[in-house]
C-alpha cells in the first residue's frame, strides 16, 4: 500500500506538468483510502516542480530495484492536476 511520504513512481507521461513516465515523485497527500494521491515531483537540488493530484493507477510503489535517471526539464512548468476520470 502507498502510504504518505513514500516515494513513486509515474506510469504515464503528464504532457501539461512537463512530466513523463518513470518520474519520480514523493506523496505528500492520500485520498480516499488510496484512490486517488497528491504527489509532490521536484527536482534534484529539492525545488518543487509541480504537486499533481493522481490516480492510483497513474502512479506505482517505487521498489528496491528501481534505477534513477537523471533528465532536464525543457521548460518550467507549475501545474496542478486534477485526478483524470
Amino acid at each position: 500500500m502507498i502510504e504518505e511520504h513514500s516515494s513513486v513512481v509515474l506510469t504515464e507521461p503528464l504532457p501539461a506538468a512537463g512530466l513523463e513516465a518513470g518520474d519520480v515523485g514523493v506523496v505528500v497527500h492520500v485520498h480516499r483510502n488510496g484512490e486517488a494521491f497528491e504527489v509532490e515531483f521536484m527536482t534534484l537540488d529539492g525545488n518543487t516542480l509541480t504537486v499533481e493530484t493522481l490516480a492510483a493507477k497513474q502512479i506505482r510503489a517505487a521498489r528496491n530495484r528501481d534505477i534513477l535517471h537523471v533528465r532536464e526539464r525543457s521548460r518550467q512548468v507549475v501545474h496542478h492536476s486534477r485526478v483524470r476520470p
